[in-house]
């Protein structure tokens, strides 16, 4: 997918950092689940990154990491720390999970922890597709959250 995307100029760059910035602008004044954005600068680096940090239900908050790049606007979130016990059961729960999901899918990542992540063409972004990513990113995390916990942490719950 990312080998087909069609790169974007600066000039295409700038138009499409704009637009982000303007659909957050307006996400955070009408969305009570968006809660904060910030542009993230780590490291000096020239990507375009921004830090957005939603408020849920089951799980309290979570913070997606958006950077655009020439072809691609990647996004990932931390969900939570690597299980405690039952491994397999939790990792078969986030597999299970992955098949209904679009756009998006459940990975391990640094020690271990998992994560939501996934990539859009960034030729096709909008304000429609932004909509939709936000709405999975939080709608994933709050079905699986509380199931996962209870299956990786069990011993915590009494089970």
């Amino acid at each position: 997918m990312a080998d087909e995307a069609r790169p974007l100029g600066p000039v295409e760059l700038d138009t499409l950092e704009a637009l982000i910035d303007q659909w957050f602008d307006r996400t955070l004044a009408e969305n009570p689940v968006l809660a904060t954005v910030e542009r993230d600068h780590e490291g000096g680096s020239t990507d375009r990154r921004w830090l957005a940090r939603l408020v849920g239900e089951e799980k309290d908050a979570s913070t997606i990491r958006l950077s655009l790049r020439q072809r691609m606007l990647h996004h990932e979130t931390y969900v939570m720390p690597a299980p405690e016990e039952n491994h397999a059961a939790f990792h078969e729960h986030l597999l299970r999970r992955n098949r209904g999901l679009v756009g998006v899918s459940f990975c391990v990542g640094e020690e271990d922890a998992v994560f939501l992540v996934g990539a859009i063409p960034a030729d096709t972004v909008d304000h429609q597709v932004l909509d939709r990513l936000l709405g999975t990113v939080w709608t994933a995390i709050e079905q699986c959250f509380r199931p996962a916990l209870r299956i990786g942490f069990a011993s915590r719950f009494g089970g």
